[in-house]
């Protein structure tokens, strides 16, 4: 089985990297022709797009790895029972699945691959690419919110800011609403101005409306470093979740939370990163079931069969996402389901598959 096991590896290897090669081509030439027509309107030197298209590079990788594998693996088994080569596998007894293990293998790490290259690669190019963009093309992007609203301390403490200066990190036309645990009003605080000393908000010509003896009075605030709310929550709608790495993504979620901010959208793009990460190996495993299943027009019937089959998963997945960002259903499914579904469906065709 080793000398199986290298020959099936050397007969996909060269298949796959042309197919890797064309398709990251094609990709890139796609993202180019996008926005030609812009770029020359600005007239953008040719070093200038060609640094685009270099940043682009990885995220392109990403969306080519996946479709090439599965092209490289139907290839090469249509070609192989084209040849009869898979009959005598068949004939010396040796199961298709097990024959088929190096492809697996190679679908697994490619997927460890994917994961670690999308969060430490992917992530920071992709976004150095659309700064540069941007830049070219004359389109400015603010981090700073207006009318922000955050909810802190379970709800009992609800920040109304008129605009938030992320730069500086000052809070302008701010007020505190401090309720109880049943919800009733505590007091409210104005302020024209606060700003972030490293610890907690200070604010400026604060004043504080509050019951006293049954009216409500406004007094002075005194200074206190009571409001310790991370800046960063103040402008986490302007954050993008692609532009996060995982360990980011889930603070991201924990923020919305604390905030009591709609995070279901993030969770659900946060399982989605680790799922997603697996497409390569479940293309693999449906790839390869459908390898020896046809007598004719064996390549043809092997390619179109993996298209359907990878349409029908991206199709799953992206109805899946949908309902989970929409609260139909939990994250964790909406993000898992498709891979679950065919990965037991394709490890159902692979033992069931000739022998």
């Amino acid at each position: 089985m080793r000398i199986l096991d290298r020959y099936l590896v050397k007969q996909f290897l060269p298949f796959f990297l042309i197919a890797v090669s064309m398709f990251v081509l094609l990709i890139c030439l796609i993202d180019l022709f996008a926005n030609l027509t812009k770029y020359l309107n600005y007239e953008v030197p040719f070093i200038q797009i060609l640094m685009v298209s270099i940043y682009f590079f990885p995220k392109a990788l990403s969306y080519a790895l996946p479709i090439s594998l599965l092209f490289a693996a139907a290839y090469v088994l249509g070609d192989l029972y084209a040849r009869n080569e898979l009959t005598s596998v068949f004939s010396s007894g040796i199961p298709f699945w097990r024959f088929c293990l190096p492809l697996l293998v190679i679908g697994l790490l490619a997927s460890v691959f994917m994961f670690l290259f999308q969060d430490n690669v992917v992530i920071h190019t992709l976004k150095k690419k659309n700064e540069l963009s941007r830049a070219l093309l004359h389109q400015s992007r603010t981090e700073n919110n207006s009318d922000v609203v955050i909810k802190a301390k379970n709800g009992q403490v609800i920040y109304s800011v008129d605009y938030y200066d992320v730069r500086s990190k000052v809070l302008n036309g701010l007020s505190i609403i401090e309720q109880d645990k049943n919800g009733n009003f505590v007091s409210l605080i104005r302020s024209p101005r606060a700003t972030w000393d490293g610890e907690s908000w200070q604010l400026s010509n604060a004043l504080i409306y509050e019951w006293e003896d049954g009216f409500l009075r406004v007094n002075p605030l005194t200074l206190t470093n009571e409001y310790r709310e991370n800046p960063d929550i103040f402008r986490r709608n302007a954050v993008e979740v692609d532009d996060l790495p995982a360990r980011d993504t889930a603070f991201l979620v924990q923020d919305l939370k604390a905030a009591g901010l709609p995070f279901i959208g993030a969770l659900a793009e946060f399982h989605h990163r680790f799922s997603f990460s697996t497409v390569s190996f479940v293309i693999m495993i449906l790839s390869i079931s459908m390898g020896g299943r046809f007598k004719k027009n064996i390549l043809l019937m092997s390619l179109a069969t993996s298209l359907v089959s990878a349409v029908v998963f991206y199709v799953m997945e992206m109805i899946c996402m949908m309902m989970a960002k929409l609260g139909y259903i939990p994250p964790a499914v909406g993000a898992w389901f498709p891979i679950l579904f065919f990965t037991v469906t394709g490890v159902f065709l692979l033992q069931s598959a000739k022998t």
